[in-house]
C-alpha cells in the first residue's frame, strides 16, 4: 500500500503494489484509456504453469502460495506451502488473509454509490465536505480516488524501517485525521491534478468522506452496500481488532536483515492504513467482487465509466479510481487491485467482462522476489499456455504500496 519505487531485488512490507509518479498529461484520465483491441477468446488457463509460479513464490521465501480462478462455469484451485510456520498447516485457497490496498476498491466504490445518490460530487473540493481537512481547496474527490491529490505519503516515513517501523505501530489505534496531519507534516509531492503519485492518505482520505457523508462507520457501509448484497460472508473490517476470524493464513514479513528469522504479523490493527488497506477476505470472496464490480453490479453505469477513466502508469499499469488496469503480454487487459500488507501479498483482477477472475495471495511480505514471482500469476490465469516462463525484460519490476526500500537489501 504504500508508495515506494522499487528495483533489483527487496522492498518493504505492508499494504498493496504502488508505481513512481507520472506526468500530468494524463490528469484528465484521457492518457491510458485509449481504445484497447477487440479480444478474443480467452485461452483456457494454463493450470500447469500457474502452479509452476506459485512454486517459484514459494521457493524466493514465501512459506505459502494460492490462486483461485473463477472462470464462470468452472473454478480452478491451486496452493503450495503452507499457512503456518509453526503447525506447518498447508494452505488453502479457502483461507482468509488480508488484501491490503485491494481495500481501496471497496472504499471507491462506496463513495461512487454516494456520487449515483447525488451525495458527493467527484470534481468538488474535498475541503466542501471536510472543511479545513486539507491545505489546498483545488483538491478534489476525484483527485484522491485517482493519486493525482500530490499529499505526501506517510508510510513512506512510518515504514522506512519494515520490521522496526511495524513494530511500532502493529497494536497503536490512529484516528484518520492523526494520519492525515502525518502527511501533512511534509511537503505535497504535485500540485493536485499534475500527476499519479500513490499515496494512501488519498484513501484515508476517502475513509473520512464516506465517515461523514454517511454517519457511519466504513466498516458499516462496505457491510451494508457491498458485503450484505454480494453474500460476501467470508469478508470482513474488523479494526481495531487484531485477529483475523477463522482459519486464515498466517502473515510473515521478511526480515530487514538478511538470515533473521521473518516476524510472525498475522495480528495486528492495521490502523495505520484503515479504508486504506486494512479489510480481510478470501480468494472465493475477491473473485465474487471485482466481477460484480465491472458488470455492473455495484455502482450505475455512468460511475462504473469514471472508475475506469484511467491515467498511465506504466507500460503495462493504468490506475482509475481505485481501481487498476494491467495489460498483458498476450493483449489482454485484467481489472482490479493490488495489496500489499505486512505478511500478505495479493493480485486481484478480472476481465473487462467479469467472466474470469483471478485472486492470488503469497503469505510474505517486503521480499521483492516473492511479490514478482507472483504476478506471474495473472500471465498464466489469463493468457493461458501463450504466456511466455519468463516474463519480458521490459516488463516493469512490481512495486510495493507500502514503504521505500530498505537500501541494504537491494
Amino acid at each position: 500500500m504504500v508508495s515506494a519505487k522499487v528495483s533489483r531485488s527487496a522492498v518493504l512490507g505492508a499494504v498493496a503494489l504502488s508505481l513512481v509518479a507520472v506526468p500530468a498529461q494524463a490528469a484528465n484520465g484521457t492518457t491510458g484509456a485509449e481504445p484497447r483491441p477487440a479480444a478474443a477468446a480467452l485461452p483456457a488457463p494454463d493450470t500447469a504453469g500457474l502452479a509452476a509460479v506459485l512454486g517459484s513464490v514459494v521457493s524466493k521465501g514465501a512459506p505459502g502460495a494460492m490462486a483461485r480462478i473463477d472462470d464462470g462455469t468452472k473454478v480452478y484451485r491451486t496452493s503450495r506451502g503452507v499457512a503456518d510456520r509453526t503447525t506447518r498447516r498447508a494452505l488453502t485457497t479457502g483461507d482468509r488473509f488480508r488484501v491490503g490496498s485491494v481495500t481501496k476498491t471497496f472504499s471507491a466504490v462506496v463513495l461512487l454509490q454516494l456520487v449515483d445518490e447525488h451525495k458527493l460530487a467527484l470534481d468538488a473540493p474535498v475541503n466542501r465536505y471536510l472543511p479545513g481537512l486539507l491545505p489546498d481547496d483545488r483538491i478534489t474527490v476525484r483527485h484522491v480516488l485517482s493519486h493525482r491529490s500530490g499529499l505526501y505519503d506517510y508510510t513512506n516515513d512510518m515504514f522506512a524501517s519494515s520490521v522496526s517501523g511495524f513494530e511500532a505501530v502493529r497494536n497503536k489505534v490512529f484516528t484518520y485525521r492523526q494520519l492525515v496531519n502525518l502527511s501533512l507534516k511534509k511537503p505535497r509531492t504535485n500540485a493536485p491534478g499534475a500527476a499519479y503519485s500513490y499515496s494512501n492518505t488519498n484513501f484515508v482520505v476517502a475513509g473520512l468522506l464516506i465517515e461523514k457523508l454517511t454517519g457511519h462507520s466504513v466498516r458499516t457501509e462496505y457491510q451494508n452496500r457491498i458485503l450484505k448484497p454480494l453474500k460476501l460472508r467470508d469478508t470482513f473490517y474488523v479494526h481495531p481488532d487484531t485477529k483475523i476470524p477463522g482459519q486464515h493464513a498466517n502473515g510473515y514479513l521478511t526480515a530487514d536483515k538478511t538470515g533473521a528469522q521473518p516476524v510472525d504479523a498475522t495480528n495486528q490493527t492495521v490502523s495505520w492504513a484503515q479504508s486504506a488497506g486494512a479489510i480481510i477476505s478470501t480468494a472465493q470472496d475477491l473473485d465474487t467482487f471485482y466481477s460484480a464490480l465491472v458488470r455492473g453490479k455495484l455502482t450505475s453505469a455512468a460511475q462504473l465509466k469514471e472508475m475506469q477513466r484511467f491515467t498511465r502508469v506504466n507500460s503495462t499499469t493504468s490506475y482509475g479510481l481505485g481501481l487498476r488496469r494491467r495489460d498483458l503480454s498476450c493483449g489482454v487487459s485484467v481489472y482490479g487491485h493490488t495489496g500489499a500488507v505486512q505478511g500478505y501479498y495479493t493480485y486481484a483482477f478480472t476481465t473487462k467482462d467479469g467472466k474470469r477472475s483471478l485472486t492470488a495471495v503469497a503469505n510474505a511480505s517486503n521480499n521483492s522476489a516473492v511479490l514478482n514471482a507472483l504476478a506471474g500469476t495473472l500471465e498464466s490465469a489469463f493468457c493461458g499456455k501463450k504466456a511466455t516462463a519468463t516474463r519480458s525484460a521490459a516488463t516493469p519490476v512490481e512495486q510495493e504500496d507500502v514503504a521505500p526500500a530498505d537500501p541494504s537489501r537491494l
